[in-house]
């Protein structure tokens, strides 16, 4: 097993840009460590494309008009990760108890290879031990059927297909549930709470063609370099010709600084870079709402002046008298709101958002890219909505190059919404689905990622079943969960490498390997192709074609239909094995089920670019309450949900670009300059003079949530960084023991990790 942890860890600052010769040699470093073959080079050539498969990684759109590679550094990572010809067998588990596996990092865990076999806990050894899938899915059924429904949680990963997800969250509401918690509660459901509340819609508006009409862009707290690296075509596409791009982001990313495209024989050979943000405003974690209303401020004013004079205006009248509602209460706040409050929550000066304004006020297409640097507060929905505000004000949804746009993580984490995947009876067309499968669905709200946690610990929750993921590494919390997690009926985990999770096993546990996405996937009526909905919510199929890392490995589609003929008495009206056999057969299910979505589903499947799935806000048609898109009063400009105070600052964690989500491939993050550890606490310079602390010191972090539980992590590297005063970055997973389960956005529930209230500990 390669060991990239160095004991002597380096912090340097990198000087390059993203892309460029550092891409490359990452690629090239990892398809050796993961000692993949020569035709995973092949598969790389099929990533994104039209009849290859969608990529593992992120969900940033594939376009029709593809690249040579549509492949980024993460996505080639993400490929040879789960190519890797490394194995973790029985024979592993045999030399090896679950409480040494504990020890281990995150990193050697899923770095030593694909799972090869079902396995069950054996509770007298501490270890995993083979069994046959007949036994497995027997003995999950005699332990799941007595449970109490309310008591199960049907967990899902944002990797997930549209096709098992479907099947999954059939079965999760036939058992009697919605109970149905997914990687959007940890990220992107401030966005669906926030866009329905204003737009009418959960999701974006936008699609990829409306890069070719903006000449602006807004950027809001999204670190494109590492979280979505092929978007960054994208915006150097949009630069090229002019487009102004301004982003308001704590730490400066060098995917929003410069870039060279790796595709590019002549930007490589002359090592040419491509300026991305015109404008870098270095906003206070959760200074977003105070820089938005500082903006809107200059914009009232400035249209004030131009009715005085008679001039065109500045704000788009016809668009805000037609299409919205609340106006004239969000410009009451705004008037109202003081300078000095502004700037001391932004973090930024007067001047700095006056020049944001001007170019925002001369635009005539923006676009407002963000990502969870928004979401992830406890004013995470509000956020959201002040980006809708800002918008608004100057007509900019419903027309090509226009509306927001938030990036989503994971590669099918917006398309599990769409099939059924949420706790939200509001969500399903529950009618529906009752006729289609003659059964009584339930109506009561299921539990969503806070609400799963606080009843493992609580032990109100009895049974976990995970469809992928590595929930018990993801949640905040990390302390009480793990000491819970034990405690469990049943833990049921579906998976193809080994994680975390995985080692805190359940009276009753089983871990059951499945084919990954980019392997072929042959059923009794032949190969089989899947599909993923992307953040542009277009539709992509997907066929594996790689040779399976194991003959034990069971589809994902077939686990869920083993476990739901467990787990569901008989319905004449859902045939499983037949899904199973031929995967078009859930589509005209899902067809069935989303007639206005999924019209010809089958027929345009693999349509070049993906086929969309339709958004009435693009149509300027709002389906709010008042039918108009909604203005929304701030109730504050911090987005932090707490006060500052001596001493506290505001931890933001954050991802390496040597990871993807909780998945870490390597310990370097070349852009921060960080090599061989993942231990390090980014601080201002001033505020480490400040706290008498020194460069490369050893710290502990303690939560200051003020709401007496002690929450404490220990190691971190004193790192001096180019970040705002009272702010500090730390990576995720592994700071989330610091974040209290109760310290998330109101109404989404999502877990308020970009701005975590901490103290440091010399």
């Amino acid at each position: 097993m390669a060991k990239q942890e160095s004991d002597k860890p380096e912090v340097k600052p990198f000087k390059g840009p993203a892309g460029g010769w550092g891409s490359v040699r990452s690629l090239a470093e990892i398809l050796p460590r993961e000692h993949v073959k020569a035709t995973a080079l092949k598969e790389l050539g099929r990533q994104n494309k039209p009849e290859g498969f969608t990529c593992v990684s992120c969900a940033w759109p594939k376009p029709a008009d593809h690249h040579p590679f549509e492949f980024c550094e993460e996505g080639a990572k993400a490929t040879a990760w789960e190519l890797t010809t490394l194995r973790t067998t029985p024979e592993f588990f045999e030399q090896h108890a679950l409480a040494e596996l504990r020890e281990w990092k995150d990193y050697d865990l899923e770095q030593h290879g694909r799972l090869t076999h079902p396995l069950r806990y054996d509770a007298a050894t501490d270890k995993y031990q083979a069994c046959s899938w007949a036994e497995a899915f027997d003995a999950i059924g005699a332990a799941v059927t007595p449970l109490a429904p309310k008591s199960v949680v049907f967990y899902s990963s944002g990797r997930t297909s549209l096709e098992a997800s479907y099947m999954y969250s059939l079965m999760a509401r036939m058992f009697g549930n919605q109970n149905l918690p997914d990687s959007s509660n940890m990220c992107h459901e401030s966005t669906s709470v926030g866009l329905k509340a204003a737009i009418g819609v959960p999701v974006g508006p936008t699609q990829l063609e409306d890069f070719k009409h903006c000449d602006a862009i807004l950027f809001f707290g999204q670190n494109v370099g590492s979280n979505a690296p092929r978007m960054l075509h994208d915006l150097r596409d949009c630069r090229k010709r002019g487009v102004e791009i301004i982003t308001f982001n704590p730490l400066k990313e060098r995917g929003l600084e410069r870039f060279t495209n790796p595709q590019s024989p002549v930007e490589m050979a002359t090592l040419s870079e491509t300026q991305i943000s015109t404008q870098y405003h270095q906003v206070k974690a959760g200074g977003d709402i105070a820089a938005i209303v500082g903006i809107a401020k200059f914009l009232v004013e400035w249209d004030d002046a131009a009715q005085a004079a008679g001039e065109p205006r500045i704000l788009d009248a016809d668009f805000i008298r037609q299409h919205t509602t609340g106006f004239p209460e969000f410009v009451d706040s705004v008037r109202a709101a003081e300078w000095s409050d502004i700037e001391r929550e932004a973090g930024l000066t007067k001047a700095a958002i006056e020049e944001a304004a001007r170019v925002y006020a001369k635009a005539k297409a923006v676009m407002a890219i963000y990502g969870m640097g928004i979401t992830q507060h406890v004013k995470g929905v509000e956020s959201v909505r002040m980006i809708c505000n800002l918008l608004m004000m100057r007509g900019n949804i419903g027309k090509p190059g226009a509306g927001p746009t938030p990036v989503r993580g994971h590669s099918n984490v917006q398309g599990q919404r769409t099939v059924g995947i949420t706790e939200k009876t509001e969500l399903v067309p529950v009618e529906k689905i009752e006729a289609q499968y003659g059964f009584k669905a339930p109506r009561e709200k299921g539990l969503d990622t806070v609400e799963t946690c606080r009843g493992v610990i609580d032990g109100s929750v009895k049974a976990v079943i995970a469809l992928g993921g590595n929930f018990l590494r993801a949640v905040p919390e990390t302390g009480p969960m793990e000491e819970a997690w034990p405690r469990l009926d049943v833990s049921v985990q579906i998976a193809t490498k080994l994680n975390r999770n995985h080692l805190f096993p359940g009276r009753v546990t089983y871990l059951l390997p499945c084919l990954g996405r980019i392997e072929e996937d042959v059923q009794a009526t032949g190969p089989q192709a899947v599909s993923t909905e992307d953040s542009t919510s277009c539709i992509h199929g997907s066929r594996g074609k790689a040779k399976p890392a194991s003959p034990h490995l069971l589809s994902e589609p077939a686990i869920v239909a083993e476990l739901a003929k467990r787990i569901l008495p008989p319905n004449p009206k859902v045939d499983w094995d037949a899904w199973v056999a031929d995967y078009s057969r859930i589509r005209d299910a899902i067809e069935e089920t989303y007639p206005a979505v999924f019209k010809d589903y089958n027929k345009r499947l693999f349509t070049p670019g993906g086929f969309w799935k339709g958004n009435k806000a693009a149509e300027r048609i709002w389906l709010t309450p008042s039918k108009k898109a909604e203005f929304l009063r701030p109730t504050g400009l911090s987005s932090t949900g707490f006060e500052d105070a001596e001493g506290r600052f505001r931890l933001v964690t954050l991802r390496s670009n040597d990871q993807f989500n909780t998945t870490i491939y390597g310990y370097h993050d070349r852009f921060r300059g960080v090599k061989g550890t993942r231990d390090v606490l980014f601080m201002n310079r001033e505020d480490i003079a400040e706290a008498r602390l020194s460069d490369g010191q050893i710290v502990a972090l303690e939560s200051d949530a003020g709401d007496g539980k002690a929450r404490r992590r220990e190691g971190f590297i004193v790192t001096p960084y180019d970040i705002p005063r009272g702010c500090l970055g730390a990576y995720y997973p592994e700071a989330n023991v610091l974040i209290p389960v109760e310290h998330h956005a109101e109404q989404s529930h999502v877990p308020a990790a970009k701005s975590v209230p901490v103290r440091i500990v010399a």
